[in-house]
């Protein structure tokens, strides 16, 4: 038996939160990077007695289609299953019940579901330091009461039809600091970024902020006024502290 992470976590926050599980259950741990574009996602193997981690960030409400789709290239082989969404501390919304669905059409049978909170990809304020000390012992609680759980959950929040999806507002670009690494280019997930001036592509960004969160240089960057503007429109549901959700 081993443990196996399916991961969307395009600025480390969705890691953080799965290794805290994975490494609380203690087994061998394989790991699918569902935000890499070169996988063969169709040929990865699981066996039905693996424990298995699908997760990946809460983006506006919805889970990013493109991981959605990648994951949809998996056979589950009827291996449980725990879905975690992460998110920054404002809404899940129809995240987890999408990646519910989805789970299931991949022949994974979900017995538990969690949602939990990171550090806020674009406005870093919100979530600061999170997971902190206190994420880690709820999560690790979480961990013990389903690491042996085998029926399939009772009960997941969100809607359906799900809420519409928005598109990537944030499309980072390069500043002066660039230095044409090609660090970001070879690290989205969607391969947006052209080789010639390393500007994204707006129909294929995702928003993500992988090529931020990755760049040595802090050379990629988003409209400042804009995130202002955002981080204004969110402010009262991110000021009060939430706490991460197990849905059983």
């Amino acid at each position: 038996m081993k443990t196996v992470e399916i991961v969307f976590s395009p600025t480390g926050g969705t890691q953080k939160v799965v290794d805290i599980i994975a490494n609380k259950w203690g087994y061998e741990i394989a790991k699918i990077d569902l935000s890499d574009p070169d996988e063969k996602f169709d040929q990865c193997q699981i066996n039905k007695d693996d424990n298995v981690i699908i997760a990946m960030p809460s983006f506006g409400g919805r889970a990013a289609k493109v991981a959605i789709d990648r994951l949809g290239k998996i056979n589950g082989n009827n291996a449980r299953c725990t879905i975690v969404c992460v998110y920054g501390n404002r809404a899940y919304e129809d995240t987890l019940v999408e990646m519910q669905d989805a789970a299931t059409q991949s022949n994974f049978v979900v017995t538990s579901a969690i949602a939990a909170i990171a550090k806020h990809s674009i406005i870093n304020q919100y979530a600061a330091n999170r997971p902190d000390e206190s994420d880690k012992k709820q999560l690790g609680e979480f961990a013990d009461k389903i690491k042996d759980k085998k029926d399939a959950v009772s009960f997941v929040p969100g809607s359906r039809p799900y809420k519409k999806s928005g598109g990537a507002s944030l499309v980072p670009k390069p500043d002066k600091n660039c230095i044409k690494c090609d660090i970001c280019v070879n690290s989205c997930p969607v391969k947006a970024i052209n080789t010639t001036d390393l500007k994204a592509d707006p129909s294929k960004c995702i928003g993500c902020m992988r090529c931020v969160a990755i760049c040595p240089h802090e050379a990629r960057v988003v409209n400042k006024a804009m995130v202002s503007v955002a981080a204004l429109a969110i402010k009262k549901a991110c000021s009060q502290r939430k706490d991460n959700e197990l849905f059983i």
